[in-house]
Order: C-alpha cells, then structure tokens, then sequence
C-alpha cells in the first residue's frame, strides 16, 4: 500500500462501472476516502461502495449528479465537503454515452454542430465544472492533484470519431493551461489518454476486425483492460509526481509513441 495516498479524499466521476469503478477500487486499495459520482446507476453505485468499503476497509460516498449541468456538480461537491471537509483528488472520469463503431460512424460531411456541442459538453463542460468547484478548497489547502482522462484518438486518429476526439483534444488543451494558473498553488493537473479498452460499455460495438487491426499494431499485443488504467492515475494521484504538471501519458500498450 502507498500511505501516502491513504485517507486522501478522491472523486471520480462516472465511476459507478468500466473504468471508472476500476479506479476507484485502485484507490480503495491503497487506503483512499472514495467518492462514487453516478448518473443513473445508482445500484451499481452502492455495490461498488459496499463492495470497497467490505473488502478495504474505508470510507466511501456515493453522489449523483450530471457533470454537465453546473447546479448538480455544485450540490455534489458541497455533499462532499459537507461529508469530508475537503477534496484532495478529482479524476475527471464521466462522458456522454459514445458508440466506438467505425461502420456506423458520421462522416466529416454528415455531422452538424450539434453532435459536437454534445461531446463537447460531456468531456469539456463536465471536467470544467468539477474543477471550478473543486478549485477554491484545492487553493485554499495549497495542494491538490487533478486528472482528466482524454483519449489516444487525439494523437492517433486511427478511426475519424470527429466529434468525439475534438472534445477530448479540448480537454487536453484545456488541463495544460489549467496547470499554468494553479501550479503556484501546490496543484497539479495531468491527463491519462487511454486507448481502446475492453469490456466497457462504450467499447462494446467495437467490431473485431477493429481490435484485431489495433493489436497488430501494438507493441504489447494486445488491447488495454479497464484495469491497465489504474497505475497511471495513481502515479498522478500521489507525491511520486509531484513535479509532474501539464503532461498526458498515453496507455495503450505502445499504439501511440511521443
């Protein structure tokens, strides 16, 4: 177990399943406070908190609330500092439910601005109302560790998802000059751009002739599980990056090298 990350209050949003309940057991096991941010899986919800809370012994909460709508964020981090009195770490997990099948794809020519307001919305807007809520006990603390979970399509865009990848392009840009302004108050903020990652629900109409084309390509041989995810969020999460702000680490098994 790491100490330094034990009894540290961590939010995850949409982390009520796939990678998000992932890394919130990776946590729960080096003694983390976890918070549970859900939507509708409310179930799922306390499952995982009654599971971590059994099996590690710590303390958990369950929060609901959209991550795009700034009333429910702002209702969901004061539940928490209600229950906590602070937020040591957030990991922007949540997104808006995405269909990864390059057949039923829009094309370049087929979208309108709205497909990309939504995603746009569900990745920009929701990292972006979290972290103004989160940033005034994170400076008065001055401490305070943020990871926004992007994607290897901006680097790689081995399939065209446009609406999709500009999105998390934007989160990306967004995090570098978000570490600019609140370096000077002891917080850093970093991005984790996951290849495909298998079983989610996002990645459950990949075909396989996809991932089959992913693996030759991958130096590992192999696609990523929801769980090859957990190490580089905790790596941002504890004191072993400390100097570490502004950065994106790529886990995809080598698909993407930069």
């Amino acid at each position: 177990m790491d100490t330094q990350l034990q009894q540290k209050v961590v939010l995850i949003t949409g982390s009520s399943r796939g990678i998000g309940a992932k890394i919130a057991e990776g946590f729960a096991r080096q003694g983390a406070t976890v918070v549970i941010n859900y939507l509708r899986s409310k179930e799922r919800a306390e499952e995982l908190a009654n599971y971590l809370m059994d099996t590690f012994d710590i303390d958990t909460m369950i929060v609901q609330g959209n991550v795009t709508c700034e009333s429910d964020v702002e209702h969901m981090i004061d539940e928490v500092i209600s229950e906590f009195d602070t937020i040591d770490i957030v990991v922007n997990n949540a997104l808006h439910a995405y269909a990864f099948d390059p057949d039923q794809r829009k094309l370049a020519w087929e979208l309108e601005w709205e497909d990309y307001q939504r995603q746009i919305d569900g990745s920009l807007k929701g990292t972006y109302n979290v972290t103004k809520h989160v940033i005034p006990y994170m400076k008065n603390k001055k401490s305070g560790r943020m990871i926004n979970m992007i994607s290897n399509l901006v680097y790689r865009p081995v399939v065209p998802y446009h609406d999709y990848n500009t999105a998390k392009g934007a989160v990306l840009t967004y995090s570098q000059n978000l570490a600019v302004d609140l370096g000077p108050f002891g917080i850093t903020v970093n991005c984790i751009a996951p290849g495909l990652v298998y079983p989610t629900d996002a990645s459950r109409t990949t075909k396989e002739e996809v991932k089959e084309l992913i693996k030759s390509q991958t130096p590992l041989h192999r696609i990523a599980k929801p769980e090859d995810v957990v190490g580089s969020v905790l790596f941002f999460a504890s004191g072993w990056s400390s100097f570490v702000t502004g950065q994106c680490i790529v886990v995809d098994g080598g698909f993407v090298m930069k």
